[in-house]
């Protein structure tokens, strides 16, 4: 598939960097700066082509005319938009992906319907990424939170600790425990590896375990592998820019909020924008400050500032002075996975997060959402099932008789309003939503061949 990305920002590098690894792809990237662009083609096999993302001459080198997709990331919404227009009215690109971050764009759907701009999808990073941490907030304890099937079922990751009724026990025993709850262990990685769930895996202290349920029932699981956690009251966020200030106006209508930001007249604008939530004007980093502001009765201290080093450096002290659990936004995923080993809970890769919702539009066949797992290396995917027992290698059987790729594993279908968690014994049926974790994401052609059928067209 031909892919020509425009950008190439930390969300652009991340995009090239997971396509490029896939054989099927030959990917272009876009940019104005040379330099960038050479330690990228130095790192991928890719092409890449200097110049504005949105002139026609540019994007004619880059080969739009015969891209399938386009995929505009530039730090510029109107760069971004504008490019799909003359992608769309030159080329007449298939489909047209642009990252959009003003909210007075956002704020207004119908400038990306079929009679408006040439746009196909719209994505917002900062949206994802505050819906992101939105739902961590909800759930304390775990460490990723993720949808499926418009929210219906979910799959939460969280590190098992003594004190859960599961930890120590088989995972058979769960139903004993909660008889009418169903869920499914999807995956667990122990020191780091990947150690594939049946019925007789014991759950150790400190696994990482995926799990899939219904929205409703990740409580009840999450208490049966760490002693249950109080609901968060208390929130101070570090940063009151596009993330954070969108993060404590969701949040000040059932929290305790407080935004700490440096720039003065910034946070004068946010405080009078916010109903209940308290701005300070301050560096988080002051140690001074966060003592007197009491950080160490709070429950969740987040730091979405846009320097990753600020975010770590305030993170850490809020940590050491006290703070429940705390979070930095980290660009870098080398520096998330070191953090997360150390005094910080949670790293928030935004490149992460947002290269889901580029995967679900680049993937044959009909998948409605992908979310990238464990920095890239897995992959977890919501598909549709088409064709009958004729024509498909899955339809009328059994998902013990499916020859699944090593590290495979179907966790929930949803038929129609049905949310069933899957079982050796459970049969699939055309336009079933299958939910699969795949372990190894070099594995994911297998599975689209396998899932979605080798004659199916792209999307």
């Amino acid at each position: 598939m031909k892919i020509v990305i425009l950008g190439a920002g930390q969300v652009g590098r991340t995009a090239a960097h997971q396509l490029a690894r896939e054989e099927a792809n030959e990917i272009t990237v876009v940019d104005t700066n040379e330099e960038v662009l050479r330690d990228l083609q130095d790192r991928l096999d890719i092409r890449t082509v200097v110049g504005n993302a949105s002139f026609p001459s540019v994007l004619e080198s880059a080969g739009t005319a015969d891209a399938e997709i386009l995929i505009a990331l530039t730090s510029s919404d109107e760069v971004n938009m504008m490019a799909c227009e003359v992608a769309y009215t030159l080329f007449r690109t298939p489909t047209k992906i642009a990252r959009i971050r003003s909210s007075d764009y956002i704020r207004h759907p119908q400038l990306f319907s079929d009679e408006a701009l040439s746009v196909d999808v719209w994505i917002s990073p900062e949206k994802l990424v505050t819906e992101y941490i939105e739902r961590l907030i909800h759930h304390p304890g775990s460490l990723q939170v993720l949808d499926f099937a418009d929210g219906r079922v979910r799959l939460v990751s969280l590190r098992a600790r003594k004190g859960g009724p599961l930890v120590g026990q088989a995972l058979r025993t769960l139903r004993e425990h909660i008889p009418n709850v169903e869920a499914r262990v999807v995956a667990i990685y122990r020191a780091g590896r990947s150690v594939a769930p049946d019925g007789d895996t014991v759950i150790e202290d400190g696994d990482e375990v995926f799990f899939l349920a219904t929205r409703d029932n990740i409580g009840q699981i999450m208490a049966e592998l760490r002693k249950e956690e109080s609901p968060v009251r208390r929130i101070v966020i570090a940063g009151g820019g596009h993330i954070g200030f969108q993060l404590a106006r969701q949040l000040e209508k059932q929290n305790q909020v407080k935004v700490i930001e440096r720039n003065p007249a910034r946070a004068r604008r946010i405080s009078e924008l916010l109903e209940s939530a308290i701005v300070l004007e301050g560096d988080a980093t002051d140690e001074a400050l966060l003592i007197e502001e009491n950080v160490d009765s709070c429950d969740v201290f987040a730091a979405l500032t846009n320097a990753e080093e600020a975010n770590i450096l305030s993170a850490m002290l809020a940590k050491r002075l006290g703070a429940a659990k705390v979070m930095a936004l980290i660009n870098k995923p080398s520096y998330a996975e070191l953090m997360e080993s150390g005094n910080i809970d949670i790293a928030i890769s935004p490149q992460t997060i947002t290269i889901g919702s580029l995967l679900a539009h680049v993937r044959r066949g009909d998948v409605v959402r992908v979310h990238s797992l464990r920095r890239g290396a897995a992959e977890a995917l919501e598909a549709i099932i088409h064709g009958d027992h004729r024509s498909s290698r899955v339809v009328g059987k059994r998902i013990e008789d499916i020859k699944l790729p090593e590290g495979t594993s179907i966790g929930c279908i949803v038929r129609g309003d049905q949310v069933i968690i899957a079982h050796h014994d459970t049969i699939l049926q055309a336009d079933d939503h299958v939910i699969l974790f795949i372990i190894d994401r070099r594995h994911v052609e297998q599975v689209e061949r396998l899932f979605l059928g080798e004659t199916l067209g792209r999307r």
